[in-house]
């Protein structure tokens, strides 16, 4: 387990996230100016520069409930108020995007460009506003400092440890089952095409070498893919061209997005079991996270009525017209009971959410 994966899982989460509220924000016709105050709002908590110094120190990963706990704080820094079925679509959306994402990554060191992606986005969200656009940029310079030393052998480390996080989530998204990366089941289809990491070349050849070094015979095999040879290496700078796409926003308005999930209320309930007794040490870091985070100073407007709430996905609606629809139920149960002098029947209350 690599000791330096925490910033980095937090920093793609986070870009996912803000990712999807903008596109749902956008969707719901929020108004403008109360849009961007939730994005600048969670921009500024998530990278203030306290809790980046706890962040960018070395430890192990959170648990899956401390993580979800700490997201859970920072989709609230704002103005915005999501009920629980929006958090737990939202959270699933996250992950699973990121998943995808390491799993396609060619080779360990490309995971610090998805990360330069979405800190890419990032700073386009707040590029008129030069106090967070500020804190940006220190966390590029922090990143940099970090990660462009380590080795490719860190780097798989650091892989191999994410993979671990993510291995037991295998929650259906819509965008990947139509686009048919994505099996029934939650699993992703890794393509056999593409272009090879850079610095390897196309496989399909077997060279044979004497043993003075000189090359004797050459041996061609079928690949079994499309492989292509690895346009140029992508930028490790503040600025400059990634190459890779893996980490862009895929909820673009270039792209409509159905963000309805299948099998969330299963895997959602999964989310509450993992982890029920986190590791001491990470609890500790996420009560001086969260108590970090709870100090930050978010301007609130003096009018309470200014906050509003948020049903990110169709399906809270759903569920909404569930419990009406079992309110309803309950209240005609209890008419029959009056009128039959019998005890009315216990009521059941379901939810397809959590």
């Amino acid at each position: 387990m690599s000791s330096r994966t925490l910033p980095l899982l937090f920093i793609n989460l986070g870009g996912e996230m803000l990712y999807i509220l903008d596109q749902r924000l956008r969707a719901q016709n929020i108004p403008a100016d109360k849009a961007k105050k939730v994005m600048n709002d969670i921009i500024t908590t998530m990278f203030n520069k306290k809790f980046l110094e706890e962040l960018f120190k070395p430890q192990e990963l959170y648990s899956k409930k401390a993580l979800r706990t700490v997201f859970d704080r920072l989709a609230h820094a704002s103005i915005m108020r999501l009920n629980q079925a929006s958090m737990d679509k939202l959270y699933d959306l996250m992950t699973m995007a990121f998943k995808y994402q390491v799993l396609l990554c060619p080779r360990p060191k490309d995971i610090l460009l998805v990360s330069f992606n979405h800190m890419d986005a990032i700073k386009d969200f707040v590029k008129d506003t030069p106090s967070i656009l500020s804190q940006v940029d220190e966390t590029y310079r922090q990143l940099i400092e970090m990660y462009t030393p380590l080795s490719s052998g860190e780097f798989q480390l650091i892989r191999q440890t994410l993979l671990i996080f993510f291995q037991d989530m295998h929650i259906r998204v819509s965008i990947f089952l139509k686009d048919k990366v994505q099996n029934s089941n939650g699993r992703f289809v890794l393509p056999t095409s593409g272009p090879v990491p850079h610095g390897t070349q196309v496989p399909g050849l077997i060279r044979m070498f004497s043993c003075t070094g000189e090359e004797v015979t050459r041996l061609q095999f079928n690949n079994g893919g499309n492989y292509t040879a690895a346009i140029r290496e992508g930028s490790f700078e503040i600025f400059g061209d990634r190459v890779t796409k893996l980490g862009t926003n895929m909820y673009s308005v270039s792209r409509p997005v159905e963000t309805h999930m299948s099998g969330t209320s299963k895997n959602s309930a999964q989310h509450a079991k993992v982890s029920a007794a986190p590791n001491p040490l990470a609890k500790e870091e996420l009560n001086l996270l969260a108590k970090l985070m709870g100090g930050l100073e978010v301007q609130k407007p003096g009018n309470a009525d200014s906050g509003f709430r948020v049903n990110l996905f169709a399906t809270d609606e759903e569920e909404e017209t569930n419990r009406s629809m079992l309110s309803w139920q309950r209240s005609w149960e209890s008419l029959q009971s009056l009128e039959t002098n019998l005890p009315a029947p216990a009521a059941r209350e379901t939810t397809f959410w959590p």
